[in-house]
């Protein structure tokens, strides 16, 4: 009588559908409040996005070799153990010269979460502005 390994059965086929909602399903839920009637609701750009884009509550001016604090009107609640990081945008520095000042948002931090812009730029930076997460 031979012995080895049985064969594992074939895995039913799944629709894509049914995978992208697993996926979905899968992901953590950044919880939020809006401070201002202004606070635009953070957002990912795509199921697997790296991180939630971040939008300025207000117009700002960031003058030529300056930086400016961005207020978003957003306070999040980050998961247990976690922490909030910000990063730069590539499109905002190739484009218009902008960087924005990487943070740390600490886990029990419950503020108006504010983002650095440093402009490297010879023209000001005027505009509502969306950053990275």
């Amino acid at each position: 009588m031979a012995t080895g390994a049985a064969a594992a059965p074939e895995a039913p086929a799944i629709s894509p559908s049914k995978r992208a909602r697993a996926a979905e399903e899968g992901t953590m839920r950044l919880r939020f409040s809006r401070l201002s009637e202004h606070a635009t609701a953070p957002t990912r750009g795509s199921a697997r996005a790296a991180g939630y884009d971040l939008y300025s509550a207000y117009d700002y001016t960031v003058p030529p070799m300056e930086k400016a604090i961005v207020k978003t009107d957003i306070q999040i609640a980050l998961p247990s153990g976690c922490y909030g990081r910000i990063a730069p945008r590539s499109g905002l520095a190739a484009k218009y010269f902008i960087d924005v000042g990487a943070g740390v948002i600490d886990e029990d931090y419950r503020g108006n979460v504010g983002v650095v812009l440093f402009n490297f730029g010879k023209e000001k930076f005027e505009g509502r502005i969306k950053m990275n997460q």
